[in-house]
């Protein structure tokens, strides 16, 4: 994914992937055409850059672990008549190597070089690691 432009945002509310996966599979987390939407105030103003194949990177519990392709970005007024943008993504999330974040507000760009590896998909058995051990180890370069 090199020379990409990904978005990273906290994950407010989740303790874990499966956390992302059951709020996105709710009625409320889809937009009308089925597809998980993230409605934030700010329009990103480097949007093309950011759908020529950008992730959106989710900080769970203090680490990036799971990241979803960005389909579209839509315009989203809300309840009070006040334009945001609805990050439009792909309903497959796909976990991670664990990197370790400090709290932020709202999103942030993420260029390529600096978004964490994917994840093998596990295999049938596979145990998860806690987060926390999971991003020590990828620190040490032992994952």
């Amino acid at each position: 994914m090199a020379g990409q432009l990904h978005l990273i945002k906290l994950c407010v509310g989740a303790e874990s992937v499966e956390d992302l996966i059951t709020w996105q599979g709710t009625r409320r987390a889809l937009g009308a055409d089925g597809l998980p939407v993230h409605v934030t105030r700010m329009w990103p103003k480097r949007a093309e850059e950011l759908l020529a194949g950008g992730s959106l990177y989710w900080v769970i519990k203090g680490a990036v672990q799971a990241r979803q392709r960005l389909v579209r970005l839509d315009e989203w007024i809300g309840a009070d008549g006040v334009r945001r943008c609805a990050i439009v993504l792909d309903p497959a999330i796909i976990r991670t190597r664990a990197a370790l974040r400090r709290p932020f507000q709202g999103w942030r760009y993420l260029p390529a070089a600096e978004a964490p590896a994917d994840l093998p998909s596990p295999r049938k058995g596979d145990d998860t690691l806690p987060p926390e051990l999971d991003a020590a180890l990828s620190d040490l370069g032992l994952r």
